[in-house]
Parts: C-alpha cells; sequence; structure tokens
C-alpha cells in the first residue's frame, strides 16, 4: 500500500498537483497517513550536530493531584506511576502511560515552586508544557543559544527520568514552553 502512494505521490508530483488534489476526503487521508510512522522520527538541521526525536511526554499542571490521577487511573483507565518528589525542580510527578506517549502530571512542591505560580494564573490548572527527546543536549542547546533562542537556566539539570533536560523560553517558542530531553 504505502509503495502505490508513494507512486501515485510522483505521479501527481511530475503533473505538478498537489498530493491530494483530486482525491476524496477518504483518500486524502490514506494518502496522508502513509507517511506517518510509529518509529522513532529523526531530525534536524542538515549539518547539525544534534538531532531532534520524539514527543517524550505534554505536562500538565493540576491543583489536585489525587484527583487528577484518579481521572487518568480509575476513569479513563490509564496506567499511572506513583506519585514521586522533585524538589530540585519544585514538584510532585505523576507519570500517565499513553502507549506512544505520556502525560506528565504536576503538583506543587511548596510555595516556591514554578508551578504554583502557574496555578495562581490558572486556579484549574492546564497543559505546561511539551517535552521533546534529543540525541545530544549538549549540542542542541549550544546551537539553540546561538540562534538567540533562550533558556530557563544556564545549564541542564537532571529531570523526572534522570536524564538531563533544559527548559526554552517559552516567548522563543510561539508561546509553549519546551523541554528538550536527552534520549
Amino acid at each position: 500500500m504505502l509503495k502505490q502512494v508513494q507512486i501515485q505521490r510522483y505521479r501527481l508530483l511530475r503533473l505538478k498537483l498537489t498530493p491530494t488534489a483530486g482525491f476524496s476526503r477518504c483518500s486524502r487521508a490514506t494518502i496522508l497517513r502513509g507517511h506517518s510512522t510509529t518509529a522513532p522520527l529523526r531530525q534536524g538541521v542538515p549539518g547539525s550536530l544534534w538531532k531532534l526525536g520524539k514527543l517524550n511526554h505534554i505536562a500538565i499542571a493540576v491543583p489536585d493531584m489525587e484527583k487528577a490521577t484518579a481521572l487518568y487511573r480509575d476513569v479513563l483507565g490509564a496506567t499511572v506511576s506513583e506519585k514521586v518528589p522533585l524538589p530540585e525542580h519544585g514538584v510532585y510527578t505523576v507519570f500517565v502511560e499513553l502507549g506512544n506517549t505520556k502525560l506528565e502530571l504536576l503538583h506543587p512542591l511548596g510555595e516556591k515552586s514554578p508551578i504554583s505560580g502557574f496555578l495562581q494564573k490558572n486556579k484549574s490548572g492546564g497543559m505546561h508544557h511539551i517535552c521533546i527527546e534529543v540525541d545530544d543536549i549538549t549540542a542542541a542547546v549550544a546551537d539553540l543559544k546561538s540562534k538567540n533562542i533562550r533558556t530557563l537556566s544556564a545549564e541542564p539539570r537532571i529531570g523526572a527520568h534522570g536524564k538531563p533536560v533544559m527548559f526554552l523560553h517559552p516567548k522563543d517558542c510561539d508561546g509553549v514552553l519546551v523541554e528538550l530531553e536527552q534520549a
């Protein structure tokens, strides 16, 4: 099926048509799905010393960790981890397994937690950040800083998975707090 889709795409490109022109909505979805993969995608700027990997998790700040954990475990049927304190980040974390990625539930560990400030502005909680794996966090951070992408700390710190992480400033990432994690 994939080979047929690739041949069809090649023929359309030779005719200078878009890959989905003239197809029904269902056919277009099949063509577009033919280009997706469940294998980790490694991509990056040509000549770059680092590569962008898969989405590791989406983090959600929650005002009530027990209630949020119960929602994902008892109502939605997901597998959830134990609550783990991360004092160096000022948070408690619970990971929710979703097959190809995870949700990270975040709750403040003390009043000076960055999550406390987030929850003061967003009383019911909400999406806090996304985490993307990189194959070389040191090279990635150096390269991004050279491109005027700001980070929230001077050096990577050890994250919830025991690997180095670095947060990119949301003002430089279209309003999204992006966490890079060493793969």
